[in-house]
């Protein structure tokens, strides 16, 4: 578990962080979403104390991070970045492996976890091993960024917007990538992004920060249908500029389950009317030419995530 107390960090010129309390679980997928200035990446950095708090305390697995040896506590943080930053002059084989080289890591050792984390990822080691980061495109390149957090069996992930730079097909494709990591990996996961939408689509708990503060800690369910104030609820609606387009886009993409239930929303409904039915109890029923279907709100977030591509 990951605690922070009465967290804060200033610079000469700003509060980048005001007295932050927060609580990661064990094995979370835990995702730090807001604005440019918003203070996620400062959260993000000071777990493993590339930067260092003015005030409170930071506590992983019961122990305040300033008692750990630093090299040990960042061998048990692995961290991916936006710019990916692979080491152009080695192969993509040794890229995974340099902390594992760095660590004492057996040669065979070191490639067999290698070829065995590609594989994890879909790529096959026999084609991609052994290429260079020029020969890859930006997607399998982050692949291997991610992988080579998790090379030496980490507890802990630390991403920091690691998708927003590539394209929207990519992006889906990756954030697919990590929630089935998530699931396959007893380790926790703490991403950063000014995504909303991708914020409800990853995590398991998601923290809305503005101004170096707070301003709501919940499920994704818990954010979409009951926003803790006009700042997270305008957050959500305005992030990805949700144009008056309808329902029928998505039943035309295949969204949707097939229900007897009577319709509570006609086809001709917008998105926005959609994501205000699916913040209350009642049923998103849309009826269709061929009968009813129930829309969920992972139907709205999966629809949301790709829909720049058309």
């Amino acid at each position: 578990m990951i605690e922070f107390k009465n967290v804060s960090k200033r610079y000469t010129t700003n509060q980048a962080i005001d007295d932050l309390n927060l609580t990661i679980p064990t094995g979370d997928f835990f995702v730090l979403v807001g604005p440019s200035g918003s203070g996620k990446t400062t959260t993000l950095k000071m777990l493993n104390r590339l930067i260092e708090p003015t005030d409170g305390n930071i506590y992983f697995n019961d122990k305040r991070i300033i008692d750990y040896d630093l090299k040990q506590l960042r061998l048990q943080m692995g961290y991916v970045l936006q710019n990916i930053a692979l080491f152009p002059n080695l192969t993509i084989q040794e890229n995974i492996a340099i902390q594992a080289e760095s660590l004492g890591w057996p040669r065979k050792e070191r490639i067999e976890r290698a070829r065995a984390l590609l594989k994890q990822v879909d790529l096959d080691p026999d084609k991609y091993a052994t290429r260079m980061p020029s020969e890859l495109s930006g997607g399998e390149q982050q692949r291997v960024g991610i992988i080579r957090a998790l090379a030496i069996k980490p507890k802990v992930v630390l991403m920091d917007e690691p998708f927003s730079a590539l394209d929207p097909i990519s992006r889906k494709q990756l954030q697919d990538l990590v929630l089935r990591l998530h699931q396959e990996l007893s380790m926790t996961f703490v991403f950063v992004t000014h995504d909303m939408h991708e914020a409800l689509r990853l995590g398991q708990h998601i923290a809305v920060m503005r101004l170096g503060h707070i301003q709501q800690v919940g499920t994704s369910q818990d954010i979409m249908e009951h926003p803790a104030n006009d700042f997270v609820r305008g957050f959500f609606e305005t992030e990805q500029a949700i144009q008056p387009e309808t329902i029928q886009r998505l039943l035309d993409q295949g969204y949707g389950t097939a229900t007897t239930a009577t319709p509570s929303l006609p086809g001709t409904s917008t998105i926005n009317e959609l994501a205000a039915v699916l913040r209350t109890p009642t049923a998103a029923v849309v009826a269709t030419e061929s009968g009813s279907r129930e829309l969920s709100t992972t139907d709205l977030l999966d629809y949301l995530a790709t829909k720049e591509v058309d």
